[in-house]
């Protein structure tokens, strides 16, 4: 499940405010800042989840679920050229 510190993880990887999470996902403003905050993405809708999920996918980034190695997290779908 994306948790709120993926969320930020993944907009800090891109440079992205939450702004253009917004703009990239169709998600509304506010409803990034609660799926950032305390609440977290869990009391938002499957489709606001799976719309965060994409927008952040598709501009490369990979959502790594928790596992036996550590908690989830996120990373580049390739290395990045300097």
């Amino acid at each position: 499940m994306l948790t709120a510190e993926q969320i930020r993880a993944a907009r800090a990887l891109l440079g992205w405010s939450q702004p253009n999470l917004a703009s990239a996902s169709g998600v509304s403003l506010p409803t990034i800042v609660r799926m950032e905050g305390a609440v977290g993405p869990g009391r938002s809708s499957a489709a606001n989840v799976e719309a965060i999920s994409r927008a952040l996918e598709t501009a490369g980034i990979i959502l790594l679920s928790e596992d036996e190695v550590g908690g989830p997290g996120v990373r580049f779908k390739k290395k990045l050229d300097n």
